[in-house]
């Protein structure tokens, strides 16, 4: 059963940190930039020392960093935007799922198994460390700096824009990455007339001008170029891999955001195709669309989301009313 989402009190930038890995010049900056444009305090940016130019690190690297965050952390703090595209994988997790969780194995999975699930899937919690004892990530991430620049822009732009775009629920021909379509027929309903969801048996979507929601399973997505995809628009493919940005063999969530897409979605490690390690659009349209940030919609859709990939505009929030 899904949770009915109420109109949400969605985190904001007093909630958030910053993440910097201050060895990385390009972390800084665009670190420092999206503080600047979400008016994150201070206090709220915090710097730690990661190895640079490497896609993965090792729990003992990754536990040096997490222990200088967390003994900088304002307890206020319920959600985390880490500033870098690499390192994205903490051995055999995301290195989302590691900051928000810590190093848990049991949110690991060799082979095709379950993975623990999440206890902040389609919660109603508004403040996920006080409530949960957990701080979901969302990682500010780009091909290049001006890319990143370009998505956290898009976020900021998106607020309370109230957009009367479409969400597009594409079934492919590729049946073994097609596992969540049977769930779109949620969407609609999710969607509560607030936005438009259009439902295709397409391996492609071509020349549309209203993207808000983009949901497909293929290991590359055609046409991303004909597309415009609105300020705080949200898509991802169900694919092995898409969560490795600098992947060749399956098209990286990065592609996305370069398409215009303000949050996207992949996983780092084969996790077969289990519909619950993927975002399920019914949750994520639904709570989205009910005022709640593109971090708290998207990471409530995944029930087991140790191998996933969050990257985007964490406080992106077109539903939200606007607070004088």
């Amino acid at each position: 059963m899904l949770a009915s989402p109420a109109s949400a009190v969605a985190l904001g930038p007093r909630e958030l940190a910053v993440v910097i890995n201050d060895a990385d010049p390009t972390s800084v900056e665009i670190g420092e930039y999206y503080a600047r444009r979400r008016g994150v305090p201070a206090a709220n940016v915090v710097r730690v020392t990661l190895p640079t130019g490497r896609d993965e690190i090792t729990r003992e690297e990754f536990e040096v960093a997490k222990r200088e965050m967390d003994a900088r952390l304002p307890a206020s703090v319920q959600a985390l935007a880490l500033a870098w595209a690499t390192p994205f994988r903490v051995e055999c997790l995301s290195v989302t799922t590691a900051f928000a969780f810590g190093f848990d194995p049991t949110f690991c999975a060799q082979g095709c198994r379950p993975t623990r699930p999440s206890p902040y899937f389609d919660a109603r919690s508004p403040a996920p460390f006080r409530d949960l004892h957990l701080r979901p990530a969302m990682l500010l991430a780009g091909s290049s700096v001006a890319e990143a620049k370009a998505m956290i822009d898009r976020g900021v732009a998106s607020d309370s824009t109230f957009p009367t775009g479409t969400a597009y629920l594409l079934s492919t021909s590729d049946r073994a990455r097609n596992t969540r379509a049977v769930g779109y027929e949620r969407a609609a309903d999710a969607a509560a007339g607030r936005v438009r969801v259009e439902r295709l048996e397409a391996d492609e979507l071509l020349d549309r001008n209203d993207v808000l929601f983009y949901f497909t399973g293929r290991a590359v997505v055609p046409g991303l170029e004909t597309l415009r995809f609105l300020p705080g628009a949200i898509a991802d493919h169900l694919t092995s891999v898409g969560g490795v940005l600098t992947g060749r063999d399956q098209m990286s969530v990065l592609r996305w955001l370069e398409a215009g897409a303000t949050a996207s979605y992949g996983t780092v490690t084969e996790p077969c195709n289990f519909p619950a390690k993927f975002p399920q659009p019914a949750v994520v349209i639904g709570r989205y669309t009910h005022g709640e940030t593109a971090l708290e919609a998207y990471w409530k859709s995944v029930a087991w989301p140790g191998q996933g990939l969050f990257v985007g505009e964490p406080l992106a929030a077109p539903f939200r009313p606007a607070t004088r």
